[in-house]
C-alpha cells in the first residue's frame, strides 16, 4: 500500500538560511550591477571634457603670464638697485679715502684732529651731532663728513629696498611654477581623454579643427564696423599676418602665441608696448560695453575673470588665438561669454 504521508516541511532554521543566502545573494548582483563600468563617454562628451580643461588652461596661462611678467620687473629693479648700490658704496669709498688723507696731512704736521679720529675709529652716523661742540673741523671735513652721511643713508635705503624685491622675487618665483604646473596639469588631463578615443574618433576631431580654422578665413567680411585709428589698424594688420599660427600657452610670438601673447605682440609691430596680460589689457584703454559700438582692432575681453582677449574683426567676428589644439583664426564673438571691449 502506497504511503500517504505528508512531505516533510522544511523547519524554520533552514528557512531562514536560504533567505539568507537569496538576500545575500541579490546583495552581491547589485553591487556587482553597481561596480561594473560605466559606458565609455562619446567623442562630443570628450570633446566638451577637453574644451573645458583647455579653457581651465588657458585661464592658468594669463595667470602665469602675470607672475612671469612681475618676475621679469623685479629681476630689472633689482639689477638696478644693486648697480646703484655699488656706485654709492664707491663714491663714499672715495669720500673716506679723501677724509683719511687730511688725517695723514694733520697727522704729519702734529697729530690728528679729534674729530677726524672719532670718525674714522666709529660709525659716523651721530658724528655730526657729537662733532658740533667740536671747534677743530674745517668746513671741507664737515662737507665730506656730510656727504659720507647722506650717501651711506641712501645706501641702507636702496640696500633695504632690494632685500624687500629679492623677497618678492622669491614669492614670484614659487606662484610661477604653481601656475606651471597647473597648466601643464590641465593639459596632460585633455591628452588623457583624448588618448581614449579611437583612431577615427581622433581623426574626425581633428577634421572639425581643421575645418573650422579653414572655413573661418573663408566667411569672415568686415561689413559696416568702422576701423580703428592708425595704430590700432596696424596691430590688427599684424595679428591678421600670422594668421594659422599655432596656440601655445606663455608664447608671445613670432611664430606662436597665446591670446594675450598675439595682442601684445600685434601692437608691439606697431610700436606700441602694451600689458603682457588679457587682465591688465582690460583696463589699458576706453571700456566699451556695446557689441555695436566696437571697431575693428578693438580688443574685446572674454569670461567673467577676463582670462581671454582677442581683436575685434567687424561683423561679429573676433580674431584671436583661441587655445591648446587651436590656431590664430576668426571665430564667432558669441562663442565666448563677451565682457566688453577695449579701445587703444
Amino acid at each position: 500500500m502506497a504511503s500517504h504521508r505528508r512531505p516533510k516541511q522544511p523547519s524554520r532554521a533552514r528557512v531562514t538560511v536560504l533567505t539568507t543566502a537569496a538576500a545575500a545573494a541579490v546583495a552581491i548582483s547589485s553591487q556587482a550591477a553597481q561596480a561594473a563600468p560605466s559606458e565609455k563617454p562619446t567623442k562630443d562628451e570628450v570633446k566638451a571634457k577637453v574644451d573645458k580643461l583647455y579653457e581651465e588652461a588657458e585661464a592658468a596661462t594669463e595667470k602665469y603670464n602675470g607672475a612671469k611678467e612681475k618676475q621679469e620687473k623685479l629681476q630689472k629693479e633689482i639689477s638696478t638697485i644693486q648697480d646703484n648700490v655699488a656706485r654709492g658704496q664707491e663714491e663714499v669709498n672715495e669720500l673716506r679715502e679723501g677724509l683719511g688723507s687730511m688725517a695723514s696731512a694733520q697727522y704729519r704736521s702734529g697729530g690728528i684732529d679729534p674729530s677726524v679720529q672719532l670718525f674714522l675709529s666709529a660709525d659716523p652716523d651721530d658724528y655730526l651731532d657729537k662733532a658740533s661742540t667740536l671747534d677743530q673741523l674745517s668746513s671741507q671735513q664737515v662737507d665730506a663728513l656730510e656727504k659720507i652721511q647722506d650717501k651711506q643713508r641712501v645706501l641702507a635705503q636702496d640696500r633695504a629696498e632690494a632685500s624687500e624685491k629679492l623677497g618678492d622675487l622669491s614669492a614670484t618665483r614659487d606662484e610661477l611654477g604653481k601656475k606651471k604646473d597647473e597648466v601643464k596639469s590641465k593639459l596632460a588631463e585633455a591628452q588623457k581623454l583624448l588618448n581614449s578615443l579611437t583612431a577615427a574618433e581622433k581623426a574626425a576631431l581633428q577634421q572639425e579643427e581643421q575645418r573650422a580654422s579653414r572655413d573661418s578665413a573663408d566667411r569672415v567680411q568686415l561689413g559696416d564696423a568702422p576701423a580703428g585709428s592708425g595704430r590700432t589698424m596696424s596691430a590688427y594688420a599684424a595679428a591678421q599676418s600670422v594668421i594659422g599660427s599655432p596656440y601655445v600657452y606663455g608664447a608671445s610670438g613670432p611664430s606662436s602665441f597665446d591670446c594675450s601673447g598675439l595682442t601684445s605682440w600685434a601692437y608691439a609691430q606697431a610700436g606700441m608696448q602694451i600689458p603682457r596680460t588679457s587682465q591688465a589689457q582690460a583696463s589699458f584703454g576706453t571700456r566699451i560695453y556695446s557689441q555695436s559700438d566696437l571697431k575693428v582692432g578693438d580688443l574685446v575681453i572674454f569670461y567673467g575673470d577676463l582670462h581671454h582677449v582677442g581683436f575685434y574683426a567687424g561683423n561679429g567676428q573676433v580674431l584671436h588665438s583661441p587655445r591648446t589644439g587651436a590656431v590664430v583664426r576668426y571665430e564667432s564673438i558669441n562663442n565666448m561669454p563677451f565682457q566688453f571691449g577695449v579701445r587703444i
